[in-house]
Formats: structure tokens, sequence, C-alpha cells
């Protein structure tokens, strides 16, 4: 199922997307689902609802038309995982970490597809990262790996745009400066649910301009979707919405040669086999 957060004329909407690509306003197809994602994946037997709904409407709707919006907005965590392909890793010629290098965004950096990215006037290399991004589905502390799937409301394509000259070489290899400007976690266009998709065998790659620069795939991930979430609910409570950006694969701009940075007039395509395309343009603040 893919489900899609729609700002339409009276506000934004969960809507359940046909296989042709229209979106059904499951709110008005059971009035007892909620308007936001975020209130959807918290509902008892929210997913099972909204398929429901999106069964039930996907011939004759309501239809609705409007602007995508990030599926998750606002979500209450933004979790990064960093160094998590072992060909990303080789190309910084950076060791394999023994255990996740976790790090945060902070939840206004989210923007949904088509909006544009914005690149600070602080900051002059601005990079791009396509990511698989995990959605909780269900609250969690101390999750084990055999559980771990249980929690997973579905997936999203996402790009953990980078101030590589803010994230290092600051007092301290202080990191979140440079991950959490404003509009550096586009995301979208859909939540995926788990049951679709493979998230450790699936194709990854970003396109900019037109150009291929990432090409890789899941398989390459030193530390599985299951892996991460047991890590991570070690110490923190994961909320449904909560988001995992779990890794980049090789391509990215710092690592080339002569380096690739983010300039107005730019566009990015995130594009994650089975989960969907994401576009952004890029603009000057």
């Amino acid at each position: 199922m893919k489900l899609a957060t729609l700002m339409t004329e009276t506000g934004p909407r969960v809507v359940g997307v046909t296989l042709d690509g229209r979106f059904v306003d499951l709110c008005e197809v059971d009035i007892k689902l909620p308007k936001t994602m975020r209130e959807l994946l918290s509902a008892s037997e929210g997913l099972a609802a909204a398929a429901h709904a999106l069964a039930t409407g996907m011939s004759k709707g309501p239809f609705v038309t409007g602007r995508l919006m990030a599926p998750v907005g606002n979500p209450d965590k933004v979790l990064c995982i960093g160094l998590n392909y072992r060909d990303h890793a080789i190309e910084t010629n950076s060791p394999i970490p023994g255990e996740p290098v976790v790090f945060n965004k902070f939840s206004q950096s989210v923007i949904g597809p088509d909006e544009p990215v914005v690149l600070p006037k602080v900051a002059h290399e601005v990079d791009y990262e396509a990511e698989l991004v995990v959605v909780i589905g269900t609250r969690g502390k101390n999750i084990s790996r055999q559980n771990a799937f249980s929690h997973v409301a579905g997936y999203t394509c996402g790009n953990d745009v980078s101030a590589r000259d803010w994230q290092k070489g600051r007092p301290g290899g202080q990191w979140l400066l440079g991950k959490t400007p404003d509009t550096f976690a586009p995301t979208g266009p859909y939540l995926v649910t788990s049951d679709e998709v493979d998230p450790h065998n699936i194709r990854i790659g970003l396109r900019l301009n037109g150009e291929t620069m990432q090409n890789s795939t899941t398989k390459e991930l030193i530390f599985g979707i299951d892996e991460l979430i047991a890590h991570v609910s070690q110490l923190v409570t994961l909320q449904p919405g909560d988001l995992i950006f779990t890794g980049t694969p090789p391509g990215v701009g710092v690592a080339r040669n002569p380096a690739v940075y983010l300039k107005p007039g730019d566009r990015m395509e995130v594009e994650i086999e089975d989960v969907g395309v994401l576009v952004n343009p890029v603009v000057a603040e």
C-alpha cells in the first residue's frame, strides 16, 4: 500500500495512492481515520483501517487533488546513520564502523517532494545523499532484532543533504549544524508499507541534473534495518512517525575529484526501487 500526505483545498490529508496514480481521500471513506500520518500510525490498527478504506475507494473514490507533502510531517525524531554502506566507507577512506554511527536532524529540516532545498548563505560545500528512510509505526524501547520489523510501518525516499564545510572541520568534530539546516531532509513522495519492500535488496541511486551520481544496492548496508532499530532503541524510545535515514551509497559530491557541490538551479532525483522517486530543486537563500 502506498500512502501520502496531500495538501488539499481543505488542508493536509492522508491519502491512499491507486495503481494509476490517483489519490483516495481515506478520511472521507472512513470518517474515523485521522487526517495526519503521525495520528494514523499512532492509532490502533490504523494501517489496517487505511488499507480497507483504500480498497473500498480504489474504484469509486472520493478522489482528491493537491500538492504532495512530506509523508510524515513534523516527526518527533529524525535519526540518521553515517557510513552505513561498505562501498561508501571505502570511497571516503573510512574504516568500516564496528557499530552504527548515529546523528540527527531537526524535524523542521523535513520537506516534501518538489519543495526547494535552500542553500544557506554561510554554507559553500553542500552535498547530496540518497537514502532509504524507515518510518516507525509502533512505539518501542529495547526492541530486539527479532521483533524490529514489527515496529516498521514502511519506507520512503530521503536525501540527507549535508553542508560539508559545517559538518567537518568544526571544533569537536560536531556534525549537527552541517546536517540539519532548514530544508536539508527531503522525504517522499510516498510511504510504502513494509509488506511491499525488501529493504535489504533494492536499488538506490541519485541523479543530479539528469546525470547518475549514486547507483548501488541496499545489499551493501553494513547494519541492517533490524540492527539499527535494536541499537538505537536501547537508549531512545521510538515513536510512530519517527524517521531513520539509513545511510548513503557511494558517489557523494565530496568524494569526487574534483568535488561536486550543489548550486542554485540544480535538480536532484533520489530513486529507490519499489519505493519511488523523490525530486527536489535547489535554490539560494
